[in-house]
C-alpha cells in the first residue's frame, strides 16, 4: 500500500499515511488532530540490480543521459 507524507500547517509537524491509490487525493488529519494539512511531494530512489545480476548503470540523469541533465 502506499504512503504519502503530510505537513501539518497548524502545528508544523510531517507525517505519513499508508491508503490506497485511489484515496490518494483526500485531505488528512494530523496526528495532533489538526485538519489544515498538505501532502508532500516526496522523492523515491530506486537502486538495483540488472537481470544478469550486474549493477544497474550509472550516471545519466533522468533519462539514461541523452539530454545531459
Amino acid at each position: 500500500m502506499p504512503r504519502y507524507e503530510f505537513r501539518c500547517r497548524a502545528c508544523g509537524d510531517t507525517f505519513e499515511v499508508n491508503r490506497p491509490m485511489a484515496q490518494a487525493g483526500d485531505s488528512a488529519a494530523c496526528p495532533q488532530g489538526h485538519l489544515d494539512t498538505v501532502k508532500l511531494l516526496s522523492a523515491v530512489a530506486v537502486t538495483g540490480r540488472g537481470a544478469d545480476g550486474a549493477p544497474a548503470p550509472s550516471g545519466g540523469g533522468c533519462c539514461g543521459g541523452a539530454c545531459g541533465c
